[in-house]
């Protein structure tokens, strides 16, 4: 049986890195692209030399890791960086399959007489289809110590699970989570046309934004959960005409049917694509094992661990309930799910519209959508026989609920004033919790409305999903500009 030619293998790579050929000043695809906001930390990381790591970038299918690896290299050439000291391969390549990282390495350092100590960059796209690659990437990392290695994948659970077991202190993961709605609206063009911002007074405080315009915002809102998580979808008109077909075939099939099955063992792909349907359908609703089992007809010890899998593929979230009381529950019986994309719902049961029924369920889809973003991760809902409140976030230190969110689509509450007795029960028995109550709406916004001694804050959903990701992102601006400050300030040996 013939094997795959050495010249062939070189004749690849050279495809794959045309910098060595063209130089700097060479076209890279997807360098005219605008860059996410993620960009630069990544970037950052991949600099920062003082720790001896692999970067591993993960992240749902389609939210731009190859175009982020593409952007870094434009970058490292603008830099100085010598074209022939990057490479690049996809291991989805078929030509590299069978093939170990260290033989790979090896023909880039033979090609142009790379030392162990030389200042390399070397990137591998979707490392996960690589058998073993945590083993192989940490030999990597051990045995050269000045070279950059950086791998990405959409296969998350593979990556996050594999990353802990064997990573052993030689990985360091970097998460890149779909569009922000403050990312939709810069990479459209129509943020500073829609959104106000206010820097804060204080020092810590946050950027607080209005809209002279709700109504065209509210219509980008839909348009953000229709298809805006996607960068791709955002920019093509022809994805945009027709999300469905290429968010459901591209990216939700290929996870369900081809990464966790081969990752996993799992037999019954079926199985899988109708837990992942009935989820996706209840995204927003409370749900419980039992009742996923009779829905989607699997059984629940199945359906525990397929959850696990689905979640670590960042497909979904899940989200703890806890009482009036803000105490968790011994047996969580019930929990939330949110899919992690909004627009995976549109893609599987068409698209929605304003006034649609599921638009109040996929606004709280979008708001959680939102707080991947940031590094908290103590959000619970709360549910007793009398009411419910959608989000609460407890301290960590003390487990005491300090804020709540009910999410709205609806400007009802704000005349129906006893459609936030649920709010006033769960402030009264938590005086922990600090007011204003933060309550979503359609179109009002309201800063000092008061119910029965109780301050509320009003403001609308889209404007609410616009800050969350606004200020979320430019926290994550400011620490890499506070990075860079004390980089310069270091003193020179």
């Amino acid at each position: 049986m013939l094997e795959i030619a050495k010249k062939d293998i070189l004749s690849r790579l050279e495809f794959d890195n045309p910098w060595w050929e063209q130089g700097k000043k060479g076209k890279i695809a997807y360098e005219n692209t605008p860059r996410r906001k993620y960009f630069e930390p990544f970037y950052q990381k991949i600099l920062d030399v003082s720790v001896r790591r692999a970067i591993v970038l993960m992240g749902p299918r389609r939210v731009g890791k190859t175009v982020m690896v593409y952007h870094s290299v434009r970058e490292l050439l603008n830099s100085g960086i010598n074209e022939k000291r990057i490479l690049y391969l996809s291991l989805e390549t078929p030509i590299y399959t069978g093939l170990p990282l260290e033989k790979i390495l090896s023909y880039f350092q033979e090609l142009f007489n790379h030392k162990r100590d030389a200042q390399l960059f070397v990137f591998f796209d979707e490392i996960q289809y690589f058998r073993n690659w945590e083993v192989h990437l940490k030999s990597l990392v051990d045995s050269f110590a000045d070279y950059r290695f950086i791998a990405t994948g959409s296969a998350a659970a593979a990556l996050r699970l594999k990353s802990i077991e064997s990573g052993a202190g030689r990985f360091s993961d970097y998460i890149l989570p779909p569009l922000t709605f403050a990312e939709y609206l810069m990479f459209i063009g129509r943020e500073n046309e829609l959104i106000t911002a206010t820097s804060p007074k204080e020092p810590f405080d946050i950027y607080k934004y209005s809209t002279s315009n709700i109504e065209a915002l509210n219509e980008e809102f839909v348009n953000y959960l229709n298809f805006g998580g996607y960068p791709e979808a955002v920019f093509s008109e022809t994805i945009r005409q027709d999300p469905g077909q290429y968010i459901k075939s591209d990216i939700i099939d290929k996870v369900l049917l081809r990464d966790l099955p081969s990752l996993y063992g799992i037999n019954d792909i079926q199985e899988l694509n109708r837990l992942f349907t009935t989820l996706a359908y209840n995204s927003g609703n409370e749900v419980n094992l039992e009742g996923l089992s009779q829905s989607s007809g699997v059984a629940k010890n199945t359906i525990k661990r397929y959850l696990e899998y689905l979640e670590a593929a960042f497909l979904i979230r899940r989200v703890e309930r806890i009482d009036q009381n803000a105490k968790r529950f011994k047996r969580a019986l019930y929990f939330k799910v949110y899919l992690t994309n909004p627009s995976m719902r549109a893609a599987l049961f068409g698209q929605l519209q304003a006034d649609s029924e599921a638009m109040g369920a996929m606004t709280e889809t979008a708001i959680f959508s939102q707080w991947q973003h940031s590094m908290t991760t103590e959000l619970y809902y709360a549910r007793w026989n009398s009411g419910e409140i959608d989000i609460v976030h407890l301290n960590l230190v003390d487990q005491l609920p300090s804020w709540i969110v009910e999410v709205k689509w609806s400007d009802r509450p704000y005349k129906s004033h006893s459609e936030l007795d649920n709010c006033i029960e769960f402030v009264k028995k938590n005086n922990s919790i600090i007011q204003p109550i933060k309550i979503t709406s359609r179109t009002i916004a309201d800063e000092n409305f008061m119910y029965k001694g109780v301050q509320f804050k009003f403001e609308p959903a889209s404007l609410y999903a616009y800050a969350l990701g606004a200020n979320i992102l430019r926290h994550m601006d400011e620490k890499v500009q506070q990075q860079r400050i004390q980089k310069e300030n270091l003193p020179t040996v």
